[in-house]
């Protein structure tokens, strides 16, 4: 195996502004804490105030020796456009620019709820929320990142094994994690004038209050209800870190990481 030599590790970027988006708990406070530990300045987005304060208390003390900025928690409902426009004025007002932007916040909606009889509320919250969220926090970024000097960022996007392969009563998930891919695909080929990559990471069965449901069963396609083995969040911010941390000539478009036993391979 090839060693890792100094010419890699100046190829890498150095360590800049990140906005992660959903970042009070789960999969967004576990990145956030990633990106600080590697010397990430990390903007924290989402709804709460609580736990956004507890992230960024976290991650202040967690954060790697000569951090330039403790980590900036901004209470933001991603669905709403004005909310959004002040998220993306704050980081321009205090750092100038934006290098990574962690399109995260999401939520599943009712579950268990056959596609007949979900309220049509419900099916435009976790629209509004999974995908028009995303919509406007990218193209936020995307004016930033073409304006700024040097030229350019990253945008990971958080998809799902349900971005492949729905689970049973999802609808409303489902198609938005679909939807999350044809975002990626086109944020990737309108951002290459720009510098601006962008990737989307799959993730399946993470350890999250969100996911404690697994170890207690879940239905299948087959009808049956079973236990689900989950791995730890830890190694999905690994992911996330190590896609953030190429150069911007190379992109990671697509990664899926999964607890290993999963019955994601065969669903259905």
């Amino acid at each position: 195996m090839r060693k890792i030599d100094s010419t890699d590790q100046e190829r890498r970027p150095a360590p800049g502004v990140a906005l992660v988006t959903g970042a009070g708990s789960g999969i967004g406070r576990a990145v956030a804490l990633a990106l600080t530990g590697a010397g990430w300045t990390v903007v924290l987005a989402g709804r709460s105030p609580g736990t956004l304060d507890e992230t960024a208390a976290r991650a202040a003390a967690d954060g790697a020796p000569g951090t330039a900025a403790a980590p900036l928690p901004v209470p933001t409902d991603v669905s709403d456009p004005q909310a959004v426009d002040a998220l993306f004025a704050a980081v321009r007002e205090r750092y100038g620019r934006l290098d990574l932007l962690f399109n995260n916040a999401g939520t599943f909606g009712p579950g268990g709820v056959p596609l007949e009889e979900l309220p049509y509320a419900a099916w435009r919250k976790v629209l509004e929320t999974n995908l028009t969220g995303s919509f406007l926090c990218a193209q936020a970024a995307f004016r930033l990142m073409k304006e700024q000097d040097p030229q350019g960022g990253r945008i990971i996007n958080n998809g799902s094994i349900s971005a492949h392969a729905p689970r049973p009563d999802s609808v409303a998930y489902t198609t938005t994690k679909h939807g999350m891919t044809g975002l990626t695909k086109s944020l990737s080929l309108d951002g290459r004038p720009y510098r601006i990559a962008c990737g989307q990471i799959d993730i399946g069965n993470a350890s999250t209050d969100m996911t404690g449901q697994m170890a207690r069963g879940v239905p299948q396609a087959n009808g049956e209800r079973m236990a689900e083995p989950v791995m730890d969040v830890a190694d999905v911010a690994r992911t996330v870190l190590h896609m953030a941390e190429l150069p911007l000539e190379a992109n990671i478009q697509f990664a899926t990481v999964m607890a290993t036993g999963m019955p994601y391979i065969g669903r259905g």
